[in-house]
């Protein structure tokens, strides 16, 4: 199969949803968001889908945004920006309001939006080997539109030991900051998840989707009004001098010029 993403439905219900472009490490193109949107949308209003895995092809996760895209949206006027930041945050969010358990299966590397995606699963389960950051802020952009899901599945304080200052951490932090609720060896990592996955399977899945949506409401606000304002956030950053040079070093491959 082909496409930025996959969907394979086992005959118990179980759902593996691929992110599929490995030689990009999975980064968030256009593409490949629309089709995430689409792609929980759909698995949402499917009564034979009991429950959801979300893994990435090859051996990163997800990198983050796809910066030809982001260079491309600072370069548009400010409808396209809102709209192409809109994009990611109606992603995010079409996942984080999927009415069935998502389980993320994290196999590989996870920065940027990659932790975005983690913290809107229910549980993800990560190989030791893996890698994680923030690192938006080395571009010289913030993790704005993934913020509501990253704070609520870490909690400020433990958000902002690594919402900042882009640099990487492990698997075993992960766990520590709340993002991985586990970290085995890759090669126990779908026995993890299995685990994860089997005790939905005994039970009601309206009353599970009805408990996910009530923890959704009792948990942090993240509704119209949350979301605009990460769009705005990005924009904004979308039109500073910093994010500019961020990019531009990056692919000339040289030190931004705030780099001491």
């Amino acid at each position: 199969m082909s496409g930025p993403v996959i969907i394979e439905t086992d005959a118990r219900g179980v759902a593996i949803l691929t992110l599929n472009e490995p030689e990009r490490h999975n980064c968030l193109s256009p593409a490949m968001m629309d089709a995430l949107t689409d792609a929980a949308r759909c698995l949402g209003a499917d009564d034979a889908v009991r429950v959801v895995v979300l893994t990435g092809a090859g051996r990163s996760f997800c990198a983050g945004g796809d910066l030809r895209w982001m260079l491309a949206a600072m370069k548009a006027d400010g409808a396209t920006k809102r709209r192409e930041a809109r994009r990611l945050a109606e992603m995010l969010q079409a996942l984080n309001s999927l009415p069935k358990p998502l389980i993320g299966r994290i196999q590989g590397q996870a920065f940027g939006g990659g932790i975005g995606m983690m913290s809107v699963c229910d549980v993800a389960i990560g190989a030791e080997s893996a890698r994680f950051g923030l690192t938006e802020t080395k571009l010289g952009v913030i993790p704005a539109t993934i913020a509501p899901y990253v704070i609520a599945r870490m909690g400020e304080g433990k958000a902002r030991r690594v919402f900042m200052s882009s640099r990487l951490f492990g698997a075993g932090e992960a766990v520590a900051l709340d993002l991985l609720a586990r970290a085995v060896a890759p090669e126990a990592l779908d026995q993890a998840v299995e685990e994860e996955v089997a005790p939905y399977l005994a039970c009601a899945p309206g009353a599970v989707a009805d408990a996910k949506a009530l923890a959704r409401r009792l948990g942090p606000v993240i509704d119209d009004a949350v979301i605009d304002e990460t769009v705005e956030a990005l924009v904004k950053r979308w039109e500073s001098a910093e994010i500019a040079e961020g990019i531009a070093a990056f692919f000339e491959k040289r030190p931004p010029a705030w780099t001491k």
